[in-house]
């Protein structure tokens, strides 16, 4: 009891940090408040679970920054019910995050171990995620059209699958919204597109910020 209390209190702590650097969004701060992300790290770094900083969770993959998460899935603007293609599930701390927020999750790793790993760890927390072991720049055809497209790992183009699978705008329903880093090694910019049409996307350039890179027969 007195453990969990210690935790909820560094969470809420974690959520005004992203709070006080511009993080807007109440449903994004009280979906990371709620996920334990203690349990998605190795335990030898778990007293920096709730630092707003990248771990190392091997195979050169990292659990993202909260800032980042948190940044990305404001701009994603995730609704009830959203079908959301993640690219790269990682820890699967952004699938969770997803999830608090009522989305229906897809997510592709391209690192079966890892994948493997974090399908248990996501099953036992009760996160409903379905996930495929691939390559992510491809997407997922047999689930598309997807409301919201997320990409957490840095890409030098838009894969065009990803943008292909997005959802056709509808009367008063905007259309389908990718995320994705944009960029070398160095550091990549995130960009927000929007389907409005079968070829025609509006695309906003963002800030600047530093992933591993995204590896595919349509990321490279």
């Amino acid at each position: 009891m007195q453990e969990e209390q210690s935790l909820r209190r560094q969470r809420s702590r974690l959520v005004q940090t992203l709070r006080d650097k511009g993080i807007q969004d109440e449903r994004v701060l009280a979906a990371i408040g709620r996920v334990p992300r203690h349990l998605f790290i190795e335990k030898g770094l778990r007293a920096r679970a709730y630092h707003d900083e990248a771990l190392p969770i091997g195979l050169k993959q990292t659990i993202s920054q909260p800032f980042t998460v948190a940044y990305q899935t404001s701009i994603l603007d995730v609704r009830p019910g959203n079908r959301v293609l993640e690219v790269g599930t990682g820890s699967g701390y952004q699938a969770a995050v997803l999830c608090e927020l009522e989305a229906q999750v897809f997510s592709i790793e391209r690192h079966k171990p890892l994948l493997e790993r974090t399908r248990a760890l996501l099953d036992r927390l009760g996160y409903r995620v379905i996930t495929k072991h691939g390559d992510g720049t491809r997407g997922w055809a047999a689930f598309a059209p997807f409301d919201r497209i997320v990409v957490t790992a840095g890409a030098a183009e838009i894969p065009s699958p990803l943008l292909e699978q997005l959802r056709m705008p509808a009367p008063d329903v905007a259309g389908g919204r990718l995320i994705i880093p944009l960029g070398g090694e160095r550091g990549q910019i995130m960009n927000c597109i929007e389907r409005e049409g079968m070829n025609d996307f509006r695309r906003i350039r963002l800030e600047s910020f530093r992933f591993v890179p995204l590896v595919g027969g349509d990321g490279d």
